[in-house]
């Protein structure tokens, strides 16, 4: 039986949120406030009574103070990360959304940190080869679709 299509897996959603600036892309990373202190775009566990999408947008204002209402989302350009946590499959499904006025951002009581980084330095800092295929994968979207 596969675990990642039983109902033992942990589900979880965010938005990979980033900005153009002087004709760079960049993404937002917030830094978790529990060591590891790992990186990564606004995420979080699906609540009972909700979907992946509600999920994504509840969590994105909860952990970085941004509404839907302040980004453009790219609803056709999304993606499902699949991996073990605290011994656990998990699921996270993200969807890749452009924050339109780049100042807004503030962190909730979960992240110490964030910052607004080019592919490259985001792939290192976030650290996980899923992860890193993910940003790589978007910003791939964003340079064929220009």
């Amino acid at each position: 039986m596969n675990i990642f299509r039983s109902r033992m897996v942990v589900k979880a959603a965010g938005l990979v949120i980033y900005r153009k600036l002087a004709g760079k892309i960049e993404f937002l990373l917030l830094q978790a406030s529990y060591p590891p202190h790992h990186w990564t775009p606004p995420k979080g566990h699906v609540d009972p009574g909700e979907d992946e999408w509600q999920a994504a947008i509840r969590e994105t204002k909860e952990e970085a103070n941004i509404n839907k209402e302040q980004l453009t989302i790219h609803e056709d350009c999304h993606e499902t990360l699949y991996y073990e946590a605290k011994g656990k499959p998990k699921s996270v499904k993200y969807w890749l959304a452009l924050l339109n006025n780049p100042d807004d951002v503030s962190l909730s009581h979960e992240h110490q940190n964030w910052k607004w980084c080019e592919l490259e330095d985001a792939v290192k800092i976030a650290d996980y080869a899923e992860m890193g295929s993910l940003l790589r994968k978007f910003s791939g979207f964003l340079t064929t679709s220009r």
